[in-house]
């Protein structure tokens, strides 16, 4: 096992970035087909296929879920995606060809690096090429290599995000994970302990973004400038709408983790999916999977790197306790 969302049965992911320019994506593979839910609860999404997760809606199962930077610009490397399913043969029967079911999501990250430089279908496509169930790079790489935290001191004093991933397994066999490129307006803090890990350095400090909210302050943000997005993978028999109801309830692992999370400034998405197999009830695994989002949030600030003179996590408390 890697406490990674490729612990999932069903499940691979692949990553692509480009490290000048700071941007990059990632994919996550379903080639058997996995029933899927989504809930979008920022104010500022970018996404794709949303709509196609509505319970109400035709098609059952989706192929891949694409995370990208880039904005609005990163939502074509989808496309890179598609492409190479539809060489594999992959996709909903539609009798004249298989149509690849690609949901997608995007994060701002043009603040960084070559604003000029997006994901593209290329970049889609190499990463669905490099997916693997083995474990796989966190921190600075697919979606999380130009994300930032803390910006509501505006984009100068964030600090550096990342890609990070968790899961948790069960006796009975239950798998479930996680993976988020995190990329928010407010700060990162660790649950158990309230210590910001990550948000708006100025002057030698991480300031508080709540508390710089309530001296009435404006942050100098525009809107969709910020982006955490993720999905959770589960082994279980789920429907479409229970696979809903699993991505609602992991919201609590940002709410749990980022302050302010779900503003005007953010497009917070999370997709949920079940690759099948396994009986449970959708409270037990709704639950876990808020808890398993919550650890691959700590992970992605964790493992990030420095990067532009952004500080990252290890720069403030690695190097004075390693345990941290």
């Amino acid at each position: 096992m890697h406490h990674q969302i490729t612990d999932v049965p069903g499940v691979k992911v692949g990553n692509k970035e480009n490290e000048q320019a700071l941007t990059g994506c990632t994919v996550l593979l379903f080639e058997e087909g996995a029933v899927a839910g989504v809930d979008v609860r920022g104010s500022a999404p970018g996404t794709r296929e949303t709509d196609l997760l509505n319970p109400v809606n035709l098609v059952e199962k989706v192929h891949a879920i694409c995370l990208s930077g880039g904005s609005a610009f990163g939502l074509d490397a989808a496309s890179g995606v598609m492409q190479f399913l539809e060489e594999k043969g992959i996709g909903l029967d539609v009798g004249v060809a298989k149509v690849p079911i690609v949901p997608a999501a995007v994060l701002f990250d043009l603040v960084c690096g070559n604003p000029k430089v997006r994901p593209d279908k290329k970049m889609g496509y190499e990463a669905a090429k490099a997916a693997t169930t083995e474990k796989f790079g966190t921190g600075n790489v697919g979606a999380g290599c130009g994300a930032t935290v803390g910006k509501m001191a505006g984009p100068e004093f964030c600090m550096k995000g990342g890609l990070g991933s968790a899961s948790i397994t069960l006796e009975n066999g239950l798998v479930i994970g996680a993976i988020v490129a995190v990329n928010p307006a407010g700060d990162v803090r660790e649950a158990s302990t309230d210590r910001i890990l990550a948000g708006p350095y100025k002057d030698g400090e991480i300031l508080d973004s709540l508390e710089l909210l309530e001296r009435n302050y404006h942050p100098p943000m525009s809107a969709g400038s910020n982006t955490t997005i993720g999905v959770i993978a589960v082994n279980a028999d789920l429907t479409k709408a229970e696979a809903t109801k699993v991505a609602q309830m992991a919201q609590d692992g940002y709410a749990r983790t980022i302050f302010p999370a779900h503003t005007m400034f953010d497009g917070d998405t999370i997709f949920a999916v079940a690759t099948g197999g396994i009986k449970a009830p959708v409270d037990v695994i709704g639950a876990l999977a808020a808890k398993v989002m919550e650890r691959a949030i700590i992970d992605a600030v964790k493992s990030a790197e420095s990067v532009e003179g952004i500080k990252a996590y290890k720069d403030l408390f690695h190097q004075h306790n390693p345990k941290q």
